[in-house]
């Protein structure tokens, strides 16, 4: 039997009796010989027949024994910027705890059939058929003093009315120089 939990971020997948190096446990249970128990399950896999979450598998755990924590490996942060003697190197090693799976728990139950879920309904007294209720009227707002000038538009184009106003058209710009006088040959 197998799993797949999510701890961290990250998800791994685990069997009875393996050991897991994991992101720094919060909540205090870091210390050798503590209990823990992952409820994120994710799948349970036995044999042929594999369950899987959406998102999680209901009732299912995995119960672990922490044994200690360790530092992951190092990280090299190299920042470099050429022409300039800018360099900056450091380096960053990531708190993880060692924990064994002692045991996991399939405790969730079998998602019934569609044929399943359609029988309760069909056991279900049904109330009589009422006339559909009548939907309220919505008062409507009253009218604004000003309106906008594309709805007086709208408005007065939607109401057929013919009369419009001749716009007048700008005058020409002048010249800001002297046009220059042809050369004679």
């Amino acid at each position: 039997m197998y799993a797949v939990l999510s701890s961290g971020g990250k998800q791994y997948r685990v069997e009875a009796g393996t050991t897991l190096m994991l992101e720094r446990l919060e909540g205090g249970p870091g210390e050798t010989g503590a209990q823990v128990t992952f409820d994120r399950v994710l799948l349970i896999g036995d044999g042929d027949d594999v369950t899987i979450g959406t998102p999680t598998v209901v009732g299912a755990s995995v119960s672990a024994t922490v044994l200690g924590e360790a530092l992951g490996p190092k990280l090299v942060i190299f920042k470099f910027k050429q022409k300039v003697k800018y360099r900056r190197r450091t380096g960053h090693r990531q708190h993880m705890t060692r924990v064994r799976i002692d045991a996991i728990n399939p405790t969730a139950a079998k998602r019934p059939t569609a044929k399943a879920k359609a029988e309760p309904r069909d056991t279900a007294v049904e109330a009589p058929a009422e006339a559909p209720a009548e939907a309220p009227v919505k008062a409507e707002k009253p009218a604004t003093r000003t309106a906008r000038p594309r709805a007086k538009k709208a408005a007065t184009a939607a109401s057929g009315a013919v009369e419009a106003e001749p716009v007048e058209k700008k005058p020409r710009a002048r010249r800001a120089t002297k046009p220059k006088p042809k050369a004679e040959e």
